[in-house]
């Protein structure tokens, strides 16, 4: 298919985006932007989410990592599944008893004004960075297999793609981002089935023979004993674990659906129909990722990793599969940028700005303002991607994004704090504690040989960062009076 076509389909897959958005956003407040208005139908949720959960970085390195870890995720989703389980249980019935727009307004309840900004300036600094530098790895495809042969600037690109997301957030926010993530999600899939449906036929499988010829190429492998190992089984399960804890049910971007559900019982039901069919997407991931490396020996292919699925699309399947699998790298590529933007938007307006205490804003005032917030934010996503494209190093990203989730860590200590105990804080001291917990794990990371010998830190590095941020809230806490 000719860049020209693929582009033409992008414009197009745009222009209904903004058509939902016209709907949707029509006579659109503050508190549609922020919550919905607390009326979105919970299953629309629940489908769209899946999306936002995974993003376009997953759509292609999931399948890309069948090579190296076989069938070994399956370890992590197990604990996804806690996790969810754990956040519809605890968190949501914390937050709508509390009635709260931002998620961060519990840490003032129960720790103090210094905690709360603490946690939503963690959860800024962490969507920002990690939402630019997802954004710059799809935006990166797409420039290198459509625009640059259009003679077409990734500066521009970039510019381009924001401005899509900019219109269509700008005004509805929330209640149209929930329509929005649902078109995406369907699209998205409908992208990996067509494709795992394809390279069944080329390679004349059926879904039992498939798995057989993976199994015997040694792509099935899913649990490792060894505890030495980073993917050892108990360390990737409660990783998973805290990782929904800590990235979804403490995550404004993600709550900020969530709570615009009407009543806590349909919003916990979003929560768990969310985690079924997220399960089933990422099994549906590994095995995409196992048929295609099954079918690259065949064609003498040898890209590997993230280029796997991209190389397999664009060197070997005919134009109509390439036209889904860009509507699905599409369809990933949307929500991984605009609930970021507008959850980051929400959270600076309501956390930062304390926008929604300001009585002496009128409501048009405060719609202004939140305009301005939310075209800053676009313009800071912009610089640092252009920034990541000027860099051009791969493990810098690597690294941006291990970062980001270390940044997680103090919401996990500070939610856990508060959630667990009934001691109060110093609170003028936490934003010290949150951030020494950080800076510590990122040194024992750093000198794990030194530290450990043979053992590696895994993903269990989010728990350990939340452990040493609850140690130091109570080291500066005190009974509550």
């Amino acid at each position: 298919m000719s860049a020209v076509s693929l582009f033409c389909l992008v414009f197009a897959y745009f222009a209904l985006l903004l058509l939902v958005a016209w709907r949707t956003s029509r006579n659109a407040t503050n508190d549609s932007f922020f919550i919905g208005n607390k009326r979105s139908n919970w299953m629309l949720v629940a489908f769209g989410m899946v999306g936002t959960t995974l993003s376009g970085v997953t759509f292609v390195s999931v399948p890309g990592a069948i090579g190296r870890d076989g069938f070994g995720y399956v370890q992590v989703i197990l604990g996804y599944v806690l996790g969810y389980i754990a956040v519809a249980c605890i968190l949501l019935p914390l937050y709508y008893r509390l009635k709260l727009t931002s998620i961060y307004t519990y840490l003032e309840q129960r720790l103090g004004p210094s905690s709360y900004r603490s946690g939503a300036a963690f959860f800024i600094l962490s969507r920002t960075l990690s939402a630019s530098a997802r954004l710059y790895l799809v935006v990166n495809i797409l420039q290198a297999t459509i625009l640059d042969s259009l003679g077409v600037p990734f500066w521009l690109t970039t510019l381009a793609i924001l401005a899509m997301i900019l219109m269509y957030t700008y005004q509805g926010g929330v209640k149209t981002i929930v329509w929005t993530d649902m078109l995406q999600t369907a699209g998205m899939l409908l992208g990996l089935a067509v494709c795992a449906g394809w390279l069944l036929g080329q390679m004349h499988l059926s879904l039992p023979g498939s798995l057989a010829a993976m199994d015997a190429r040694g792509l099935t492998h899913v649990v490792t004993t060894s505890v030495d190992s980073p993917a050892y089984f108990w360390k990737q399960v409660l990783a998973g674990f805290f990782i929904v804890l800590a990235m979804t049910g403490m995550d404004q971007e993600i709550m900020q659906k969530n709570i615009s559900v009407e009543t806590l019982r349909d919003s916990q039901k979003n929560m768990l129909l969310l985690t079924v069919v997220l399960t089933c997407v990422l099994l549906l991931f590994m095995f995409l990722g196992g048929l295609l490396h099954l079918y690259a020996p065949t064609v003498g292919l040898a890209a590997a990793g993230d280029k796997l699925f991209p190389a397999v699309v664009m060197q070997h399947m005919p134009a109509a599969v390439q036209l889904v699998f860009f509507i699905g790298l599409v369809s990933a590529l949307f929500p991984s940028a605009d609930g970021a933007m507008t959850a980051l938007t929400s959270s600076f307006c309501i956390d930062i700005l304390g926008m929604q205490r300001r009585a002496d804003l009128a409501e048009a005032a405060k719609v202004r303002l939140r305009h301005h917030v939310h075209l800053a934010f676009c313009a800071l996503f912009l610089l640092l991607v252009l920034l990541f494209k000027w860099v051009d190093n791969a493990s810098m990203i690597g690294l941006v994004l291990k970062l980001t989730g270390y940044t997680y860590g103090p919401l996990l200590g500070l939610f856990a704090f508060g959630i667990l105990t009934r001691r109060a804080v110093r609170d003028r001291w936490v934003p010290l504690v949150a951030l020494a917990g950080p800076v510590l794990c990122y040194v024992i990371d750093s000198n794990q040989k030194l530290l450990f010998g043979s053992y590696r830190l895994g993903l269990e590095l989010l728990i350990m960062n939340g452990l040493l941020v609850f140690a130091g809230l109570l080291l500066i806490s005190r009974p509550r009076q």
